[in-house]
């Protein structure tokens, strides 16, 4: 099987998107994200995301994120692919998925590009540059915008044959099934990027993966969501949905305002990591944490 192959049959798991230990002085906790990454690939994890979203991608310096990248590579040590977050300017996306490639990653996620003002055809030129940057590496950009529609996704995809997966994002699963036909069903693999609680309804569509900042915390209960899926038995993932279904809507409330902190303050109930979390997120408020603490109590972990 091709490295391409091995990415893509990756991409069709459990996505983890990692979480960024920080300690009292607001520093990268390394050896505490080391365990993290540890624990994920011990608990069957085959698909793991450094500077994502869950990781606070967007209050990173550009030395943790090569930290990140560096940790993950070597504690995945083979046994995972190393799926990195890249951003921001064009230069900067560039230089990063370079380094990714220097430090020994085997694909990139590419963030939603941040600016007020985004036409397709400036949609399709971000991403190639950075694709075509990187003709080794497999890409998967992060679609978060309804604007980006099938064909310009197509088009993407025949101008960088190593644009193999796409994160969808946009929160209607009618919309992902019409996009993902118009932009090529088995040409790429759609994962679903809004975690377990959308999995069902995407799978449906057509998706064989989905991300996941709760496996961070249990990844038999995002395992056992995934096998459900795979088997085409949806009222086995609907049990697991129903288990998590109140962490994540914790997660989600308040325009997703609190989503990392839930994950870390699920975390600090184990005794796996502080809640230290940076602006413009907070940690979670003492009255909410019992209730997080609570519901892991419930869960197989």
């Amino acid at each position: 099987m091709s490295d391409f192959a091995e990415r893509r049959a990756a991409l069709a798991g459990v996505v983890a998107i990692t979480v960024s230990p920080f300690d009292e002085a607001d520093r990268l906790e390394h050896d505490t994200f080391r365990a993290l990454i540890r624990r994920l690939v011990d608990g069957g994890v085959r698909a793991i995301t450094p500077n994502g979203n869950t990781s606070e991608f967007y209050s990173l310096t550009a030395e943790e994120r090569r930290a990140e990248v560096e940790l993950t590579v070597a504690e995945a040590g083979g046994a995972a692919e190393v799926i990195v977050g890249v951003g921001l300017d064009v230069p900067t996306a560039v230089a990063e998925a370079r380094q990714a490639r220097e430090l020994g990653a085997g694909m990139v996620m590419v963030h939603q590009p941040v600016h007020p003002y985004v036409s397709l055809d400036g949609w399709v030129a971000y991403h190639r540059a950075i694709a075509e940057a990187v003709p080794e590496l497999g890409v998967v950009p992060y679609v978060r915008s309804a604007a980006i529609d099938g064909a310009t996704i197509a088009r993407l995809g025949e101008l960088c044959p190593n644009v193999i997966g796409v994160k969808y994002a946009v929160p209607d699963p009618v919309r992902f099934a019409t996009v993902a036909r118009r932009a090529g069903l088995e040409r790429l693999v759609w994962v679903a990027g809004l975690a377990e609680l959308s999995a069902p309804p995407f799978f449906a569509c057509g998706a064989t993966g989905f991300t996941s900042g709760l496996v961070n915390v249990a990844p038999r209960v995002s395992a056992r969501m995934l096998d459900a899926l795979h088997a085409g038995d949806y009222p086995a993932a609907m049990r697991v949905w129903e288990s998590i279904r109140v962490f994540e809507e914790l997660r989600a409330e308040n325009q997703s305002a609190d989503n990392v902190s839930v994950v870390k303050e699920a975390l600090a109930a184990l005794g796996l990591c502080g809640r230290a979390i940076r602006p413009p997120s907070s940690a979670l408020p003492e009255a909410r944490r019992a209730a997080v603490a609570e519901i892991v109590r419930r869960w197989e972990i």
